[in-house]
C-alpha cells in the first residue's frame, strides 16, 4: 500500500480523534482513536520511535507522495470520492499491535474487537509525522495527555500475561 497523506483530526462530538490514510489507489481507511487507548499506546511509539527507527536509514516503508517529507501539516485532506475497503465507518480501535518490520520499519496494527483490522508500516519520518498530527489532535481535543517524547520504562517492558500468544500485543 503506497500513502499519499495522513491526517489525524479532532472529532468533538464523538470525542475520539480520526485517524485517516489515503492511498495511491484512492482507498481510504479510518480508525478512531479514544483518549485512553491513546494514553496507552503513546509510550510504545516513543519506544520504538526512540529505538527502531532512531538514527536507522530510511527505508522506503509506505513512504507518501505528499504528505510526510515536507511535514506539512496544512495540506487539507483530499476528498476524491475514495473507496473504504473497512467500510465507511472508522474502526474503532481497541488493540494495537507494534512490531519491529525490518531496518528501519515499524508495524503497527490497529484491531476492533478481533473483527476489522489495519496495518500500517512506518518508517521514522512517517512515525514522526503520525506523532506529531495526535499529539497536536490530543491537545485540540482538549485531552490534557502527558505526550512526550521520553521513552518510559513501562513501555519498554509491556506487561503481557505469561500465556499471551501474541507477542507486541499492546492493548
Amino acid at each position: 500500500m503506497q500513502i499519499r497523506q495522513i491526517q489525524v483530526a479532532s472529532d468533538a462530538v464523538q470525542d475520539r480523534l480520526t485517524l485517516r490514510v489515503a492511498t495511491q489507489a484512492n482507498e481510504e481507511f479510518r480508525v478512531w482513536i479514544t483518549r485512553r487507548y491513546l494514553r496507552e499506546l503513546w509510550p510504545h511509539l516513543v519506544t520504538m520511535l526512540s529505538g527502531h527507527l532512531a538514527a536507522r536509514p530510511q527505508a522506503p516503508a509506505e513512504k507518501p507522495a505528499a504528505a510526510a517529507p515536507s511535514s506539512s501539516f496544512e495540506q487539507p485532506f483530499k476528498e476524491d470520492n475514495p473507496l473504504f475497503p473497512l467500510g465507511a465507518t472508522p474502526l474503532l480501535a481497541s488493540e494495537a499491535t507494534l512490531t519491529a518490520a525490518g531496518d528501519g520499519v515499524a508495524r503497527l496494527i490497529f484491531r476492533e474487537g478481533r473483527e476489522r483490522s489495519f496495518t500500517l508500516n512506518l518508517n521514522g519520518e512517517l512515525m514522526q509525522a503520525l506523532c506529531a498530527m495526535l499529539r497536536k489532535s490530543a491537545e485540540q481535543a482538549g485531552w490534557a495527555l502527558a505526550l512526550d517524547y521520553a521513552p518510559t520504562a513501562a513501555a519498554e517492558t509491556p506487561a503481557m500475561p505469561a500465556d499471551d500468544k501474541k507477542p507486541g500485543l499492546l492493548h
